[in-house]
């Protein structure tokens, strides 16, 4: 009889993942087909989500996700151990039935991924909703983007506070302000404005530097979470750029855009500094593969006022050059592309076309 109820439930818990699995495929494929879809849910059902789910989790103080996950982990092989044993007695059905509730945890976890996330991805983007077009440029307007930015690194990189090191040396209350960021910009823009929650630090931020990465959106808690070992200047816009996510824009591109305006539109010259920084890395990367002469150029005339935060950001991401981030790489490029960023990595080159873009609007 007992042998008998774990089949059943090995049966349901496949069927179940199965019905889970379907309408999972089926969300995506309309999303992928049609972009009206995509856009209404976003802005409507999305939006509510985000507020609910995303209000809940905010008012926890850590990083739930990443609490839940050692948690998982933890389970899976404690009941994974379980079975083992349970097996001697009853034949592999233990077996069967805990990788059967595997399968179903899988299949809800890419439920969840999918409206929290993967529908997002086939949305209007945020330089059409904004107005913005991308046109084709030469590399004259790439170095006068570059200069400008040069220039207000420059003027910005003088009005902070700094350490005994050199680097810059964020005040109190950044998770705050990111948030506040993220509404002024809003104020501007119809499409960001919502509920924010502040973004959350990873406990065990190692994890991140071995991927190389600064910071990630959980799409199943509907949180922000930002590495907290990386160097201080990273920190305002990474945390705007994960906080972009929480409006429905995942494409990295497009968040790192509206990362830039956010930390710009901030009353903290930190966070002024931090975006323009970082903006001004992402085109001057371009410029030199453009025009390695020209790069120079307009890298001598950086302030060494900022110099010490761009040495301390290479020190510390070459401390984690290795396998392990080529493989978290080839992770992200293939999650990207298949997620409608074609080019997959390479779609954080069009943060360059973005600001430039920007830079002749003005």
């Amino acid at each position: 009889m007992r042998g008998k109820r774990e089949r059943t439930k090995t049966v349901k818990y496949i069927w179940s993942g199965l019905l889970f699995l379907a309408v999972s495929g089926i969300l995506t494929l309309i999303a992928r087909i049609s972009l009206s879809f995509s856009e209404w849910y976003s802005t409507y059902i999305y939006k509510g989500l985000v507020s609910v789910i995303g209000r809940l989790f905010g008012k926890v103080p850590f990083s739930f996700v990443e609490l839940s996950l050692y948690v998982v982990i933890f389970l899976m092989i404690g009941t994974g151990i379980h079975a083992a044993f349970e097996s001697r007695k009853a034949g592999r059905k233990a077996i069967w039935q805990w990788l059967a509730g595997l399968f179903l945890g899988g299949c809800i976890m890419l439920f969840v991924f999918v409206i929290n996330c993967g529908i997002n991805y086939h949305r209007e983007s945020f330089s059409e909703k904004s107005g913005l077009k991308i046109q084709t440029y030469s590399v004259k307007d790439l170095q006068a983007t570059c200069q400008w930015l040069t220039e207000e690194v420059n003027r910005l990189s003088t009005q902070v506070e700094r350490t005994e090191n050199g680097e810059l040396q964020l005040p109190e209350e950044i998770r705050q302000e990111a948030v506040r960021s993220m509404q002024a910009l809003g104020r501007q823009y119809p499409a960001l404005q919502g509920y924010y929650p502040n973004p959350k630090p990873v406990l065990v931020s190692e994890i991140l530097s071995y991927q190389k990465l600064m910071g990630i959106y959980a799409p199943f808690t509907i949180e922000a979470n930002y590495n907290q070992d990386m160097p201080s200047y990273d920190f305002p816009f990474t945390m705007c750029h994960e906080l972009s996510h929480l409006r429905g824009f995942m494409q990295e591109e497009e968040a790192n855009f509206i990362s830039f305006l956010a930390c710009r539109e901030s009353d903290m010259t930190e966070f002024q500094y931090s975006g323009t920084l970082s903006a001004w890395e992402y085109a001057m990367n371009a410029l030199y593969r453009a025009d390695p002469k020209v790069w120079q150029e307009v890298r001598e005339g950086l302030s060494k006022a900022a110099e010490p935060d761009l040495r301390a950001d290479d020190q510390f991401w070459s401390e984690y050059d290795g396998s392990v981030a080529e493989v978290a790489n080839m992770m992200n490029d293939t999650y990207l592309k298949a997620n409608g960023q074609k080019q997959g990595v390479k779609s954080y080159g069009k943060m360059t076309d973005l600001l430039v873009a920007y830079d002749q609007s003005l």
